[in-house]
């Protein structure tokens, strides 16, 4: 059997034998803390559960969150995001961030998914999530099959002593004092295919991560009027398609994606502005 300490990236076999994928097994009616435990029992301190929003949009930024709870403490309303309401969601968000030992956001805007792939910043957006949370987590529950890179927790330290030596925007002094961790201080890390489905934590970040992102998204809808990004957050709705025929592409469009690079001018203007940083608790 495999020993939980080896934590490595299962492959599509291994991810077929986790026991809620198998047919032999229905996946939890709720998402637990059994894996939470797990690395409790293995000695770590603090275990953080991370997710993400927004790899599908045409527009806008992809968003992670971070969450440590207090060892115990649960909610049983928790689910995966896609699964719960508008409404219900805000709520949970509120008591998360109320209860957590701490959370935190790592966005990461469309320039940057342009230039380095929707994956990568994705798990990009968790790195620095990760780099805000303080007490700095042991154990890293993270929903998907990829882990973090090592050299995106090297990559923080690295932006921040550039930036320091360059004129900085609001968001860019933000960045600027997020703490890189040392290579002895890398968290372990542990994939969990359908994770959000059967871990409370990482279910509790992709509740957090939603509601962020959509709060994001209605701003962004009054910037650039007429996209409907309220309403569809920048997923591929009919009436965004719409949108792009009539308007072209906004300063959110992402445009690596298909359905937004028809719509690209052939020499697009301006410089990439990189990830942005929203500070967690």
């Amino acid at each position: 059997m495999k020993r939980f300490d080896k934590l490595t990236v299962p492959s599509k076999a291994e991810g077929r034998s986790q026991a809620w994928l198998s047919e032999d097994f229905a996946a939890p009616r709720r998402p637990d803390t059994l894996l939470e435990e797990k690395g409790y029992a293995r000695g770590f301190k603090h275990v953080a559960g991370l997710d993400e929003v927004g790899r599908g949009p045409w527009a806008g930024p992809v968003v992670a969150a971070a969450v440590i709870f207090p060892r115990g403490v649960i909610h049983p309303d928790i689910r995966d995001s896609k699964l719960l309401a508008a409404k219900k969601r805000e709520e949970l968000a509120l008591w998360i961030k109320q209860e957590a030992v701490a959370w935190a956001l790592g966005i990461v805007g469309p320039e940057e998914i342009d230039r380095i792939n929707i994956l990568r910043a994705s798990l990009l957006a968790m790195s620095i999530a990760v780099s805000r949370l303080r007490p700095v987590p042991e154990l890293l529950l993270i929903d998907g099959q990829h882990k973090i890179p090592l050299n995106f927790f090297e990559a923080r330290g690295e932006r921040r002593e550039a930036e320091g030596q360059m004129e900085a925007s609001p968001e860019e002094i933000v960045l600027s004092h997020a703490s890189s961790l040392s290579p002895l201080a890398y968290p372990r890390q542990q994939a969990i295919i359908k994770g959000d489905l059967v871990c409370h934590s990482i279910a509790a970040a992709s509740i957090v991560a939603k509601v962020a992102r959509d709060e994001m998204m209605a701003e962004y809808d009054k910037q650039y009027p007429g996209y409907g990004f309220a309403q569809h957050k920048g997923y591929g709705a009919a009436v965004h398609q719409e949108a792009l025929r009539r308007l072209g592409p906004s300063p959110i469009h992402r445009h690596s994606f298909r359905p937004v690079r028809e719509w690209v001018p052939a020499a697009p203007s301006g410089e990439a502005t990189g990830d942005q940083l929203w500070l967690g608790k």
